[in-house]
């Protein structure tokens, strides 16, 4: 499968390109970061530096690559846990108006499937609110939503034990997100609670 993914370079994405890879996919890793770039070219996917907020170059970018799936793991978040507060705007707009680019791109090229990362929690406010756009705008689309819990492990806010449920170690949320692609449209909650690898919500 072809695949495009927004967020390549991030916490998640880092760790699901080499599994996309290895499982023989073709992917376009998509970073703001030209330093990030070179990484992603090094890990085996075609590197796509573009910011998902200038939505004509992004257009371009996903249409050059005419996937088949479009990914969104696309966040806005400080690397300092204690700076949380006041990055909770800048991570609202990309599910606001990062997502809306990223569909319309995925649209204009004519991908057939969406995946995108959600939490699988409730929050507040203009969180709560960007969540909700995320998943509506998603799912109208036909697309599947894969509610995350907290990540734990190297690289996350809990590198040394795990927070309180819900929650799921990096490397197993990256593992069981590269065996979602064929899911059919809808939400999932991915978590480290018993059940199944993808547990539909509603």
């Amino acid at each position: 499968m072809r695949i495009f993914l927004a967020g390549a370079s991030g916490v998640l994405g880092s760790r699901l390109v080499p599994l996309l890879i290895a499982a023989g996919h073709d992917v376009a890793g998509m970073t703001r970061s030209p330093d990030k770039a070179r990484l992603l070219a090094a890990a085996g996917a075609e590197p796509v530096v573009c910011d998902v907020f200038d939505a004509a170059a992004l257009t371009a970018a996903v249409t050059d690559y005419a996937p088949e799936l479009v990914m969104h793991q696309l966040t806005d978040l400080p690397d300092d846990a204690a700076r949380l507060p006041e990055g909770r705007a800048a991570n609202a707009r990309i599910r606001q108006e990062g997502t809306a680019n990223l569909l319309a791109a995925a649209e204009a090229a004519g991908a057939s499937r969406i995946i995108a990362q959600s939490v699988a929690w409730e929050m507040t406010g203009e969180g709560q609110a960007a969540k909700e756009f995320l998943e509506k705008s998603v799912l109208e689309a036909g697309g599947v939503v894969l509610r995350y819990g907290q990540f734990y492990g190297p690289g996350t806010y809990y590198p040394d034990a795990p927070p309180e449920p819900p929650r799921i170690h990096l490397e197993e949320a990256a593992a069981r997100t590269a065996r979602a692609l064929d899911l059919v449209s809808g939400l999932y909650e991915l978590t480290d609670a018993e059940g199944p690898d993808f547990l539909p919500v509603g």
